[in-house]
């Protein structure tokens, strides 16, 4: 069967969810709160104007959203989030999911790409985005709290779409 990608379906939650919740405590990639209830997790992942997920043999493996970085002025300038399962990792599923929403956003009219906080200590992910043509525009110093007490920065990534 392979990897595919698809648009998310309601029964994706039930692995979609927990699969975010265990980003949010792992506390390396998101600054959200990994106490949120399940609603609240759910608007979030869901809030964008696109949501798809990875699908490897059946199974679903990752989830990325995307949508405008900003309202009305800025709505021509994407943005998205990602998360992949832990055993789906260094599989190829980001990279998949990367391009996927590449696309989408291109073809929907979208002038840019926008990361607003790629945490720098995330070096698998700051790669996979630079290979994919995104650079970093800046860094804000110390701006995310690692699990452990150390701070690192969080790096703007930008991607020309036109």
């Amino acid at each position: 069967m392979g990897l595919s990608i698809r648009p998310f379906e309601e029964a994706d939650w039930a692995i979609v969810g927990p699969m975010f919740r265990a980003a949010l405590i792992e506390g390396e990639t998101y600054t959200g709160d990994p106490e949120m209830s399940d609603a609240e997790l759910r608007a979030y992942w869901l809030s964008d104007q696109h949501t798809a997920v990875a699908v490897l043999d059946g199974i679903v493996v990752g989830s990325a959203h995307c949508g405008p970085n900003r309202p009305a002025q800025g709505n021509h300038v994407g943005t998205a989030s990602f998360v992949v399962g832990a055993a789906a990792r260094g599989h190829g599923v980001g990279r998949a999911l990367g391009e996927y929403v590449v696309g989408w956003l291109r073809e929907h009219g979208f002038r840019a790409i926008q990361f607003n906080a790629v945490v720098e200590t995330n070096t698998a992910a700051v790669a996979l985005w630079q290979s994919l043509g995104f650079t970093v525009i800046g860094t804000v110093p110390a701006a995310f709290r690692r699990p452990n007490g150390e701070y690192a920065g969080l790096h703007v990534m930008y991607l020309p779409l036109s």
